[in-house]
C-alpha cells in the first residue's frame, strides 16, 4: 500500500514494472511526455565511426577567448554600462587573456561606444586582439567595421544560424540560398577588412547551432569561406563551431568536432574553435572532449554566465588543467578577487558550491572527510619538510582537495568547518590551525561528542571561535575557576630528585584558605600529594604538553587525563609556564570530576 503523498502536484511513476527490472529497484514508467523528443542521433548525422579522441590526453592549454562582454552581457537582466565593461575587460587583461570578444556593436549603442572607447583610449595593450560580433547583414557589418576604426589588432566575427529548423523556419532559406547569403556577406567582410588601415583584421565565422547542422553542409560553408578569405598559416581564419543549444552527451559533440578537424580544407590555415553552452549541464565536458578531438580554441565566460544555463565556464576549464599539472596560461591566483569583479559587473552571485571558487568548495563538514584532510595536510607538511622544499612547491596529494587552496589565494582556515555532521578530526583540525591546540587523540572523541550535542541543539554551524570558547569553558576554565581553588603555590627542589610543593587551597563552600604540603619526584607529583591531603586522590593516566606557538614567549598547554576517586576525565591547563599549565590541568580534571560526580572535597 502506498503512503499518501505530501506533494499533491507530484505523482510517482505508476506504470507496469518492466519485465527486466531488478527486484530490488522496481522503477516504473512515468507520465511525463518523453515520447515528444528525439534522440540527438535522430536529429543530426554523426558520421565519425573510427574516432581517435578517446585515446588522447590534454597536455596544453587551448587558445582562450572570454565572451562575457558580448554573449554573457546579452544574458544579463541589466546589461553592463561602459565602466562595468571596462572593469571586466581590465580583469581579463590582468588574468592574461589575449583575445577578448568585447561586444555586438551593431546591436547596441552601449556596445558600439565601448568598442570606440577601446579604439581611442590609447590603453589597449599591443598584444591583445579585440573581437567584435556581427550577423551576416550588410548594414550591420558596415557599422561593426566603423566601430573598430583605429584598432590596430581586431577580429570580426560573423555568424549565421545554419541548422535546419533555424534555416527553414527562422530565416526562410534552403541550403543553397543560405549558402549564397553567407558568401555575399563574407565577401563584404573581406573587402572591409582589406580597407582597415590601423592594422590587420582577422576573420571568424560561426555556423550558429553547428551541433544540429548537417556535417557536410557545415563543411561546405566553412571551406568556401576559408577559400574566399584566402586563409593561410600566417593569416588563418577562425571557424567557430558552437553547441548553441546543448542536445547530446559530450561524446557526440567530440565526434562532430573530430569530423570537422579531419575534413576541413586548408587545415593548417584554420583555427578550429568551439563555443559550448550548458543546457544539459555538460558544457565543461563538451569543451574538454572537443579539444581532445582537435579544437584549438575555446570561447566561454568566467564562471559560466550566459543565456539559459550559460556558456562554458572558462575558470573551471582552466583550473581543471591546473589540477592535472597543465599550465592554463591564465592567472587564477586570486580567485576571490576575480569573483568579486565578475559579481559586480554581472550583478549575479557565484554559487557557494561553484567549482574552485564557491565559498564552500574547499570546505568539509563530514567527519570522515575532515579526518582524512587533517591527516593528509599533516602528511603533506611532513613530506615537504623531508624533501627540503616549501609546502607550496611540494607535489599535492591531500584527500578531498583536488588542488591546494593556496594556489588560488584561499587560506586554510575554512577548509574544515563544523556542524552536527562533523567528527573529531575536523574539530581537532580547527583548534590546531586556529589556536595551536593539538588535542591528544584520546581527548578528541570526548570533545567532539560535546560539539555535536551543541550543534544538534542549535542547528547551526560552529565556527573556530565557537569551538575554542566551548573548549575553554569545558576544559581550561575549571582549572582557574572551579570548586577547588588554588590561591597560591610554590615548588622547590629539596634534594636531588625530590621536590616539595606548598599550596594554599580553598573550596566553594568556604572562603577559608588552608596550607597543604606534598613531596614527590617532580613538581607535579608533589602538587598531587598536597592535593591528596585536601581531599581528592588523583592518578595521572595520560599527560601531553606542547607549545601553542613558536618562540620563547609562547604559551604552553598541558592535557592531563586523571582518575579522581574512580572518576576518569580530562583537564587542560594553559599558561606561559609549563609547570603552571600542568598544575592547572590537574586542577581542571579535579574540578570537572567533582562537578560530574558530586565528589566531596575539602
Amino acid at each position: 500500500m502506498s503512503a499518501p503523498s505530501s506533494f499533491p502536484t507530484l505523482h510517482a511513476p505508476s506504470g507496469p514494472v518492466p519485465p527486466d527490472a531488478p527486484a530490488w529497484n522496481p522503477q516504473r514508467p512515468g507520465a511525463m511526455p518523453s515520447h515528444r523528443y528525439r534522440s540527438a542521433y535522430d536529429k543530426v548525422s554523426v558520421p565519425l565511426t573510427d574516432r581517435a579522441w578517446p585515446a588522447r590526453r590534454l597536455t596544453a592549454a587551448p587558445l582562450w577567448v572570454p565572451v562575457d562582454l558580448r554573449d554573457g552581457n546579452q544574458a544579463l537582466a541589466e546589461p553592463m554600462d561602459t565602466p562595468r565593461k571596462r572593469r571586466m575587460f581590465d580583469l581579463m587583461l590582468a588574468m592574461g587573456y589575449k583575445e577578448i570578444e568585447v561586444g555586438y556593436p551593431s546591436a547596441s549603442q552601449t556596445d558600439y561606444d565601448f568598442v570606440r572607447h577601446l579604439a581611442t583610449s590609447g590603453t589597449l595593450p599591443d598584444d591583445v586582439t579585440v573581437v567584435v560580433f556581427t550577423p551576416a547583414k550588410p548594414d550591420l557589418i558596415e557599422r561593426t567595421f566603423a566601430s573598430i576604426e583605429g584598432l590596430p589588432r581586431a577580429m570580426v566575427h560573423m555568424y549565421t544560424a545554419t541548422a535546419p529548423t533555424w534555416r527553414n523556419v527562422v530565416l526562410g532559406y534552403d541550403r543553397a540560398g543560405l549558402h549564397q547569403l553567407i558568401l555575399r556577406n563574407a565577401e563584404l567582410v573581406g573587402q572591409l577588412a582589406d580597407r582597415h588601415q590601423a592594422g590587420p583584421v582577422r576573420l571568424q565565422f560561426s555556423p550558429e547551432v553547428f551541433n544540429l547542422t548537417e556535417p557536410d553542409y557545415v563543411l561546405e560553408v566553412c571551406d568556401a569561406l576559408t577559400e574566399l578569405w584566402d586563409a593561410s598559416p600566417d593569416r588563418p581564419v577562425v571557424h567557430n563551431l558552437p553547441a548553441t543549444v546543448e542536445i547530446a552527451s559530450p561524446n557526440v559533440y567530440a565526434d562532430q568536432i573530430e569530423y570537422m578537424h579531419r575534413h576541413l580544407a586548408r587545415r593548417d590555415s584554420v583555427i578550429l574553435s568551439v563555443h559550448p553552452h550548458n543546457d544539459r549541464g555538460t558544457g565543461v565536458a563538451c569543451a574538454e572532449l572537443a579539444v581532445l578531438a582537435g579544437a584549438q580554441r575555446v570561447e566561454g565566460c568566467l564562471f559560466g554566465n550566459g543565456e539559459r544555463t550559460g556558456n562554458v565556464d572558462l575558470v573551471t576549464l582552466g583550473l581543471n588543467l591546473h589540477a592535472q599539472g597543465v599550465d592554463p596560461m591564465i592567472d587564477f591566483s586570486d580567485i576571490d578577487e576575480i569573483r568579486r569583479v565578475v559579481e559586480h559587473c554581472n550583478r549575479l552571485p557565484v554559487h557557494i558550491r561553484h567549482p574552485y571558487v564557491g565559498d564552500l568548495v574547499y570546505t568539509a563538514f563530514s567527519g570522515t572527510h575532515q579526518d582524512a584532510i587533517k591527516k593528509g595536510m599533516a602528511h603533506h607538511a611532513a613530506q615537504a619538510a623531508q624533501a627540503g622544499v616549501p609546502e607550496h612547491e611540494h607535489p599535492w596529494n591531500v584527500p578531498y582537495l583536488p588542488i591546494d587552496p593556496a594556489d588560488v589565494g584561499r587560506g586554510y582556515e575554512a577548509v574544515i568547518r563544523v556542524n552536527s555532521q562533523s567528527g573529531k578530526g575536523g574539530v581537532a583540525y580547527l583548534l590546531q590551525t586556529e589556536y595551536g591546540l593539538d588535542l591528544p587523540r584520546a581527548l578528541q572523541p570526548e570533545f567532539s561528542a560535546l560539539v555535536q550535542q551543541t550543534t544538534d541543539a542549535s542547528g547551526t554551524e560552529a565556527t573556530a571561535e565557537d569551538l575554542y570558547a566551548l573548549f575553554t569553558a569545558t576544559y581550561i576554565a575549571p582549572g582557574t575557576a572551579g570548586a577547588v581553588k588554588l590561591n597560591r603555590w610554590s615548588s622547590n627542589e629539596i634534594a636531588p630528585g625530590a621536590h616539595e610543593c606548598v599550596c594554599f587551597l580553598s573550596n566553594a563552600d568556604s572562603e577559608e584558605e588552608l596550607e597543604y604540603r606534598g613531596t614527590g619526584n617532580g613538581p607535579l607529583s608533589a602538587f598531587i600529594r598536597a592535593l591528596a591531603d585536601f581531599g581528592p586522590k588523583v592518578d595521572v593516566l595520560a599527560y601531553v604538553e606542547h607549545a601553542v606557538d613558536s618562540g620563547l614567549d609562547s604559551a604552553a598547554v598541558c592535557y592531563a587525563q586523571c582518575r579522581i576517586d574512580g572518576v576518569v576525565g580530562w583537564g587542560v591547563g594553559l599558561d606561559t609556564s609549563v609547570l603552571a599549565a600542568s598544575v592547572r590541568a590537574v586542577l581542571s580534571a579535579v574540578n570537572r570530576a567533582g562537578a560530574s560526580s558530586d565528589l566531596m572535597i575539602g
